[in-house]
């Protein structure tokens, strides 16, 4: 999550999907957590699928007003280095294959396999349901307002589970749950009722992310940085945001990483890494 240079914002079929996921669903509202009921939304007709050429067009002119302007926000910063990207593929493509028209649906069609962890039998998620929930969590978080996108959905979930489902421990004692490995508190906070749903986990991540990269940007809002540190600054933030207590986060400023704990400085490495692995998986999908 934190090179942003990588293959020039990831890969041009990554960037499909992004333009493809912004046609899930009218939005594909998310469900009431509390309710834990699934939110039936429009059907997937044709005029929205075909809508998402459209889509790709207008983002790809968004892009050119922003690299015109100033870029002192994340959405601004990322998206001035993904302007010099390549000419996207049909995003058509990429609607199809992850259009949902609701929660059940979607839950319908994610597909668990059979995995080894830690010497145990459990189960994972496999690869096109993983790209599935992170494009899904990333549309209904509106991610693209603040500069991130699927790939850093994914990167967030494959550093913290590996897209194991478990419980975790940390440092400070507190258990965590889940794909997204949260705890108790911090899940009340952003209003997930059931850590152990992965639609809901993945979606609270992506909420939690763009927080995450709001805070991250007023924090670096004074360094004078250009488009492509400035993203990468805010995806190191992200992590420092996810990964620490307040008292930890508010130590990062942007310029000492290095100092960061041991834990967190691995979690940012993890995060680019999965966001890679993101891009490489949604290029052979829809190639």
């Amino acid at each position: 999550m934190q090179r942003i240079t990588a293959s020039t914002v990831w890969s041009t079929a990554a960037i499909a999907l992004v333009a493809g996921a912004a046609t899930l669903s009218s939005h594909v509202t998310p469900s009431d957590p509390a309710a834990g009921a699934d939110v039936a939304g429009a059907p997937v007709a044709t005029n929205r699928i075909a809508g998402a050429a459209a889509a790709a067009t207008s983002a790809a002119a968004a892009v050119a007003r922003t690299t015109a302007a100033a870029t002192t926000s994340a959405a601004q910063a990322v998206a001035a280095v993904a302007a010099k990207s390549p000419a996207v593929p049909p995003a058509i493509r990429a609607a199809t294959a992850f259009a949902v028209a609701s929660d059940q649906e979607l839950r319908e069609r994610i597909k668990w396999v059979p995995v080894r962890w830690g010497g145990e039998k459990t189960k994972t998620l496999d690869e096109e349901s993983r790209l599935l929930l992170a494009a899904v969590a990333a549309e209904r978080a509106d991610l693209d307002q603040v500069g991130l996108t699927f790939q850093d959905v994914y990167g967030v979930i494959d550093a913290e589970t590996s897209w194991v489902p478990r419980k975790g421990m940390g440092r400070n004692g507190v258990s965590s749950h889940g794909l997204a490995q949260f705890e108790a508190r911090t899940a009340r906070g952003l209003g997930l009722k059931d850590p152990n749903d992965p639609v809901q986990a993945v979606y609270a991540a992506a909420v939690n992310m763009k927080h995450g990269a709001e805070w991250a940007a007023e924090k670096i809002a004074h360094l004078d940085l250009t488009p492509e540190q400035r993203a990468e600054k805010i995806r190191e933030g992200v992590s420092v945001y996810y990964n620490l207590s307040i008292r930890g986060r508010n130590k990062w400023d942007g310029l000492n990483t290095a100092q960061l704990p041991v834990p967190t400085q691995r979690h940012i490495r993890n995060v680019r890494a999965g966001a890679e692995k993101a891009s490489d998986l949604a290029e052979d999908m829809l190639s």
